[in-house]
């Protein structure tokens, strides 16, 4: 009997073009990104809506690995208006952090690239940058400074050779050059007194391993809020800090987000976080944004059967079950994606228009939008999701 091909093996000869097809790709890719550094029109662009401090528009992130290419984040489209916290909800390696990590340009080079859409971020004056083709030395001065990030584990990003007031009057410094020495510090200890931190001068001369946790974090947001900041992106801030921290550095994050005026994108798994946090919230499943609204549409009215199902699978207080609610079967390869909806051979609802291609987005009120079939005739079609073909780069 002969012995069944195993389907994840990959041969040296298909390995080899594999690799070689990347190098090109990528060569490809820093040339047009080296060629914006001398014309500014190949990365200033104009936004849709004014209104808006960050569009994305058929974001396509993709990393270029040995066995063939990751779709990490494939035509992810939504708008983070001004004043307003957006939440990004999805199980692990759905995308999230790498579509805020394309957006602050922090992808590692040559093996992710956004390959594809525009993310424009609002320059107050009629103009925008396409953080797509923006040059590193663009990056530099926008990021920190326009938009900054809270990362999700405050012990892997400060340094800890450093003491904690280096690490804040770094970015002060780098952001407003005319500050003195002493300008830069009193403006440091007044942010570490803004993020609750009682002995600010204190905690200036100490190392980050001398602090708990919670405060680790408290610091790591008062760097991402030292240049007021309009936008700020918290990558799962509360991840690693217990409960009652959590509450505070919440509480901590929506008072400063009103304080400076910027707008923050919310990423968690935390259902409950959303709720009590975000005005609008973003549903993204193996790459890609299967529903959008506000938050009142997402908690009392979801839609996508996935959305319907994280909703189903978190715990509720006063009702005892045996288990918690899981959504069956596992994600689709990321290197080899179906050509119908991602979620159909998870679906509960599935029909059979499912096995066709990839469900538009759909309209289905003033806010709401899915994609999914079973709307098909209840709303409006307002796009779809557009692949790039790497063959084509």
């Amino acid at each position: 009997m002969a012995k069944r091909k195993n389907t994840a093996y990959i041969s040296g000869k298909e390995s080899h073009y594999i690799s070689k097809r990347n190098r090109k790709i990528t060569k490809k890719l820093d040339k047009e990104r080296d060629n914006a550094n001398k014309d500014p029109q190949l990365y200033m662009t104009k936004m849709h809506d004014e209104n808006n401090v960050v569009e994305l528009d058929n974001v396509c992130t993709y990393f270029f690995t040995d066995i063939g290419v990751v779709r990490a984040v494939d035509g992810v489209s939504f708008n983070i208006p001004k004043k307003t916290t957006v939440g990004v909800v999805g199980e692990s390696g759905c995308g999230k952090s790498v579509t805020s990590l394309s957006l602050m340009q922090l992808l590692q080079r040559p093996t992710g690239q956004v390959v594809g859409g525009e993310i424009r971020l609002n320059n107050d004056d009629g103009t925008a940058y396409n953080i797509v083709n923006t040059p590193t030395k663009i990056m530099q001065e926008i990021r920190g400074n326009k938009m900054s990030m809270i990362f999700q584990e405050p012990m892997t990003s400060l340094n800890p050779v450093f003491k904690i007031g280096a690490q804040v009057n770094e970015v002060i410094e780098l952001h407003n050059p005319d500050m003195s020495k002493e300008q830069v510090r009193e403006r440091t200890l007044e942010m570490l007194k803004m993020v609750g931190i009682a002995n600010a001068e204190g905690v200036y001369d100490m190392y980050p391993h001398e602090l708990s946790g919670g405060m680790r974090q408290r610091v790591m947001i008062a760097i991402a809020l030292a240049c007021s900041p309009k936008l700020i992106i918290a990558d799962e801030p509360t991840t690693a800090l217990d409960v009652t921290i959590q509450a505070q550095i919440l509480d901590l994050l929506r008072s400063l987000k009103d304080k400076i005026n910027s707008s923050i994108m919310l990423i968690t798994h935390d259902l409950g976080v959303i709720a009590e946090m975000a005005d609008y919230v973003v549903v993204m499943y193996a790459g890609r944004v299967v529903e959008k609204g506000t938050a009142d549409d997402i908690f009392h009215h979801p839609c996508h059967p996935y959305t319907i199902g994280l909703m189903k699978s978190k715990p509720v207080v006063g009702k005892k079950v045996d288990a918690l609610y899981n959504i069956p079967g596992s994600v689709p390869n990321p290197i080899n994606m179906p050509d119908y909806c991602y979620f159909k051979d998870r679906c509960e609802f599935c029909m059979e228009k499912c096995s066709g291609e990839y469900p538009p987005e759909i309209k289905i009120s003033d806010t709401h939008i899915v994609s999914c079939y079973r709307f098909i005739d209840e709303g409006e079609i307002v796009g779809r999701p557009k692949i790039i073909d790497v063959e084509e780069l």
